[in-house]
């Protein structure tokens, strides 16, 4: 197979880049907020931006950082981006994007970043452009600055649950705080509060002129198979198109089929398929 060199992307292609991102809003949501609030210069964007394709057409990019997100990769891109990064050493965490790309992208690489310690293939990507036709729960609201001490233990469990291994493992748990405090501050989390506990959570975890993508879904252990995740989606997505983006998007596991449920009758429909490797 022939490929051209992959190379590191600069401001000088930041047209080129953001015109590939607008062609895939959805999947390259994170990569596209990242761009917009620090450039492509390496030492702002804590990540580099490699690019695949002549400098006058730029065909695909591929955020490293904390995590590695193919863009737009076609086949030869996939194997360009696989030659660079496996002479490398893992850094990342994760590699997550439609998994047409990651999946043929970790088969190359698991033989030198190997192994996963989870590979999850199958993660419908859906979003939402009109409000939802259900009722919303008007309990849910964005959570007050003053309230984070109430909210953390929650997302601590949401991300012990969902990603299998505890935030606080790494520093305590300094830097994920520092996450969800800058969050809130943004209004970009939700809760609902009953006896000063959260029984539900959500948050717009990446923002775009495109869309807010919708993160961390938590609903309280005791409080599940009671029915409030609908309207609760319900009041988050609700407000996020009022207030914040023209779509609300998101994904989800494939076997999550409550959540697939819940996510339905909000509104949101299939826009594609994403892959996650965690590390």
């Amino acid at each position: 197979m022939l490929t051209v060199p992959v190379r590191q992307v600069g401001e000088s292609e930041r047209r080129a880049v953001e015109r590939l991102l607008d062609l895939d809003p959805f999947a390259g949501a994170q990569v596209a907020e990242r761009i917009a609030a620090r450039g492509l210069a390496w030492w702002r964007a804590e990540g580099r931006i490699l690019g695949y394709g002549p400098r006058r057409s730029l065909e695909s990019i591929c955020w490293l950082g904390g995590n590695l997100t193919p863009v737009l990769a076609s086949e030869h891109a996939i194997a360009a981006y696989a030659d660079l990064l496996a002479a490398e050493e893992r850094l990342c965490s994760s590699i997550v994007g439609r998994a047409d790309a990651v999946l043929p992208l970790w088969d190359r690489l698991c033989g030198q970043w190997g192994p996963a310690r989870d590979v999850r293939p199958d993660q419908p990507l859906l979003a939402a452009d009109a409000l939802p036709p259900v009722v919303v729960d008007p309990d849910v609201r964005l959570v007050r600055g003053h309230e984070v001490d109430q909210l953390f233990p929650a997302a601590v469990a949401m991300y012990t649950e969902e990603v299998g291994v505890s935030p606080l493992a790494e520093d305590g748990g300094r830097g994920y705080r520092r996450r969800v405090t800058d969050l809130v501050r943004a209004g970009r989390a939700y809760a609902r509060f009953v006896d000063g506990q959260v029984v539900f959570k959500a948050e717009l975890a990446v923002v775009t002129r495109r869309t807010a993508q919708v993160q961390g879904v938590w609903v309280a252990p005791e409080w599940r198979g009671r029915g409030i995740a609908t309207a609760a989606m319900a009041a988050v997505t609700r407000d996020a198109l009022l207030r914040v983006a023209p779509t609300v998007s998101l994904y989800v596991n494939d076997f999550n089929l409550p959540a697939r449920r819940v996510y339905e009758r909000c509104g949101f429909r299939p826009v594609g398929t994403l892959a996650t490797i965690l590390f």
